[in-house]
């Protein structure tokens, strides 16, 4: 293929009215940069103040708000700001999420249980249902959901968080169903052991509760990836601009696992 088909394949982003939540830190944050560098217009939310006014500081341009996902007042002031600052929706990254307790079942308490699933699933069905009005009335657009190499494998002591993934998938493929012939293209992405702080506290948690060391659990979990490393954030960015390009336009519904292969956790 030559470069200026090369071109053609990956153009379509600059200009783009973008939300992405959580995106002051972790793979929102590197989304926000990747996207920003193509041209798009941007908002995002989150929970932490000082990370989005660094987020601001490094990209120009970039609309800000501190917004909780979980909670559904918050979702409405979002996008009401986000009306007034981008006017309007060409797509959504339901990217917040946490990672939940680690523990048996019979030890997790109900209240973390449901803070797990409030802002990995619920958040995104909150973001998502004011979303669509403003991608139907822009002709066309596009949601990515971020699930989890968890929404596929089941995940020993990690329940509420693989049961929120696995829901993430149904959540996607029901909209791609729902939402294809207004021309709304929906997917999710399956991150797998990424680099980063939230991933290191899963490891320190997982290793506490085994009792081994920091490293002798990370090696466990590497041992379970084929190509026997962490992905960056950046991985997850490059998809998510993929899918947002003209290259992408006939993808929806899939579930694209980003994780080098994640066998089995």
């Amino acid at each position: 293929m030559n470069q200026t088909k090369l071109e053609t394949v990956f153009s379509g982003i600059a200009g783009q009215k973008i939300l992405i939540t959580a995106g002051a830190s972790g793979i929102g944050y590197a989304i926000a940069e990747t996207l920003h560098g193509l041209g798009a217009k941007l908002m995002i939310c989150d929970i932490s103040e000082d990370a989005l006014d660094k987020a601001q500081e490094r990209l120009e341009g970039l609309e800000t708000i501190k917004a909780d996902v979980s909670n559904e007042a918050d979702v409405a002031q979002m996008f009401e700001k986000l009306e007034n600052r981008l006017g309007g929706l060409d797509a959504l990254i339901n990217n917040a999420g946490i990672a939940g307790p680690t523990g048996g079942v019979e030890d997790i308490s109900p209240q973390d249980w449901r803070k797990c699933l409030d802002v990995c699933l619920t958040g995104q069905f909150l973001c998502t249902r004011l979303a669509v009005p403003l991608l139907k009335a822009a002709g066309a657009g596009s949601i990515i959901n971020m699930s989890s190499a968890a929404g596929k494998h089941g995940y020993a002591f990690r329940t509420p968080y693989s049961s929120a993934k696995f829901g993430v998938i149904g959540f996607t493929q029901s909209l791609a169903k729902e939402l294809g012939p207004h021309q709304i293209r929906v997917n999710a992405i399956l991150p797998g052991v990424v680099e980063g702080e939230r991933m290191e506290g899963v490891i320190h948690d997982r290793a506490k509760q085994l009792g081994i060391s920091h490293e002798e659990m990370k090696a466990i979990y590497l041992e379970k990836v084929s190509l026997r490393k962490m992905v960056s954030p950046y991985d997850m960015a490059a998809m998510v601009a993929f899918l947002l390009s003209d290259g992408g336009k006939n993808i929806s519904g899939q579930s694209l696992s980003v994780d080098g292969n994640v066998e089995t956790l």
